[in-house]
């Protein structure tokens, strides 16, 4: 299957795409963002890899031809998990926050959470391809990213926030002029996980505090997460008011160690190398 096939896209305006790897079809297809700039392009979130984003991106012409372009195109992770960096060693120029940095460095499948069935492929991107083969390809980061840093695409910048919880490295890109977050897993219009291996729940109620204080002070307006659709302020304020409620309890308590036992065993017999 061509890259062509598998990707599919739409234009959100102002240089803004929404990329989705069309035969993966799961909750965890992860969105993959295109931002453009003057100066530099951005993708947020690579997908799978199973296809080259890169090609895709390149054959649908959503960089334009402008000669004046000199940075390569820069892959960013919102964190390490499968679902969005297993694409990212498909791009000369990849960032990652740094507490993530060795995981991808060293094709830690467990770290990545790396957990793929055939059920879940829609039609195999070549013959014979089997989803227990897949593993998240190492990686070494060429840009690591701390709490504040931005990247300056000329027109807009992004800042780094880091918003553990979900992982130890996740991090959302806020455009403040324009009010805009990248959210990736550390919030979206779902169940938010907080059960699996490097997810620590009093990191992920720190987020989301910060999530409320970003709408209390008037800093978002639309976010674009990590999987769904997109979403408002209101909506934000919403999802990460209800984890901070509900993530103390003792219900939720015993769910999230039960899941994440459950989560940690049968990551390691899916990834025994990566687990040792």
């Amino acid at each position: 299957m061509s890259a062509a096939d598998w990707y599919a896209h739409k234009s959100l305006g102002d240089g803004l795409f929404w990329i989705q790897e069309r035969f993966y079809q799961s909750d965890n297809r992860a969105n993959i963002w295109l931002l453009r700039g003057t100066h530099q392009d951005v993708v947020i979130d690579t997908g799978l890899g199973l296809r080259s984003l890169p090609e895709y991106i390149d054959a649908k012409g959503l960089l334009g031809k402008d000669p004046q372009r000199k940075n390569p195109l820069l892959a960013i992770a919102t964190h390490a998990h499968f679902d969005h960096s297993g694409g990212l060693h498909q791009f000369q120029q990849v960032g990652v926050h740094s507490a993530e940095v060795d995981a991808l460095a060293n094709g830690d499948n467990f770290e990545t959470v790396t957990w793929l069935s055939d059920r879940e492929i829609a039609e195999a991107p070549s013959p014979g391809w089997r989803a227990r083969h897949y593993k998240v390809k190492a990686v070494q980061p060429t840009h690591i990213l701390q709490e504040g840093d931005v990247i300056n695409l000329g027109d807009r910048q992004l800042t780094v926030l880091h918003m553990p919880g979900h992982s130890r490295g996740s991090i959302c890109l806020h455009d403040r002029d324009n009010k805009m977050l990248f959210s990736g897993d550390v919030v979206y219009d779902g169940a938010m996980i907080d059960w699996l291996p490097y997810s620590r729940v009093s990191d992920y109620i720190s987020s989301c505090e910060r999530l409320v204080g970003l709408v209390d002070s008037e800093q978002v307006d639309q976010v674009l997460p990590g999987h769904y659709n997109t979403f408002g302020a209101k909506r934000l304020h919403r999802i990460a008011s209800t984890y901070i409620s509900r993530a103390g309890t003792c219900p939720a308590k015993f769910s999230t160690f039960a899941w994440r036992t459950l989560a940690g065993a049968a990551l390691r017999a899916f990834n025994p190398r990566s687990a040792c």
